[in-house]
């Protein structure tokens, strides 16, 4: 089973790319406390979860597309990838974030952040054009 989430944004692709095709850019996320990312490996510390590192295995700049790996977190995952694509809508940015995680039980946590994280880029972007 995959998570799977469409959202507008009433904002252009390329304003919304600046922000989360930025691999070492990570406020739009909630809970982070700290992030270091070395080009290939991002490492999040979150509060009240630990550990976290992500493998950035594409990020086309042409495509709008980001794709990443957990590859260490608390506790394991037996497998997880995830991807982030924007294209363009007539009201602004379709963005569309996709993960396949095992095991499924923890579906309900990484959709939980998945839409924390949308609607925290959702109040970044406001201050950026409060349109």
């Amino acid at each position: 089973m995959a998570i799977k989430i469409e959202h507008v944004l009433p904002y252009p692709p390329a304003v919304i790319w600046n922000i989360v095709g930025n691999p070492g850019r990570v406020d739009w996320v909630p809970g982070v406390e700290s992030a270091e990312f070395d080009g290939e490996v991002r490492r999040f510390k979150m509060e009240g979860a630990g550990g976290l590192a992500e493998r950035i295995t594409k990020c086309d700049e042409d495509l709008m597309y980001l794709e990443y790996s957990v590859i260490e977190s608390t506790p394991p995952l037996q497998s997880h990838l995830a991807s982030i694509t924007l294209e363009p809508h007539t009201d602004g940015t379709l963005f569309i974030w996709q993960t396949d995680v095992e095991p499924v039980a923890v579906e309900p946590f990484i959709a939980a952040g998945m839409k924390g994280s949308l609607a925290q880029l959702a109040g970044i972007l406001a201050e950026i054009d409060p349109s």
